[in-house]
């Protein structure tokens, strides 16, 4: 597979992040009824956003330890009652499948695994 093609999956996960991350606590299951501030918990996500769209490695790198901390959120909620279990769930797939197109992706592209140039 082209880093091209891995580096469009990993942005598609991580759109797909952010929004589940909004529409979680503004729609499907807030805290709160009629939606909760927890959804600024979307806005660290788009600090990497840019470099992850533009295919930066540097970016891919810090960026697949990063988005552990909403796998542990996802876990964490797991055992919340109600629909927020099958939201979690969906987090921890997003997660880890960033997570792991992300580490894909910085191999693929590391300077070492790039052909020579004569």
């Amino acid at each position: 597979m082209k880093a091209r093609t891995v580096a469009w999956l990993a942005s598609a996960l991580w759109i797909a992040l952010i929004v589940l991350c909004v529409a979680w606590e503004a729609w499907l299951a807030p805290l709160r009824p009629g939606g909760s501030w927890m959804m600024v918990k979307a806005v660290p996500l788009l600090v990497p956003l840019f470099g992850v769209l533009h295919g930066r490695r540097y970016t891919y790198q810090w960026g697949c330890m990063f988005v552990l901390i909403y796998f542990m959120e996802g876990v964490v909620r797991m055992n919340d009652p109600g629909g927020v279990a099958l939201l979690a769930r969906i987090e921890i797939a997003l997660t880890l499948s960033a997570f792991f197109v992300m580490v894909w992706y910085a191999r693929m592209t590391a300077p070492s695994r790039q052909p020579k140039a004569q």
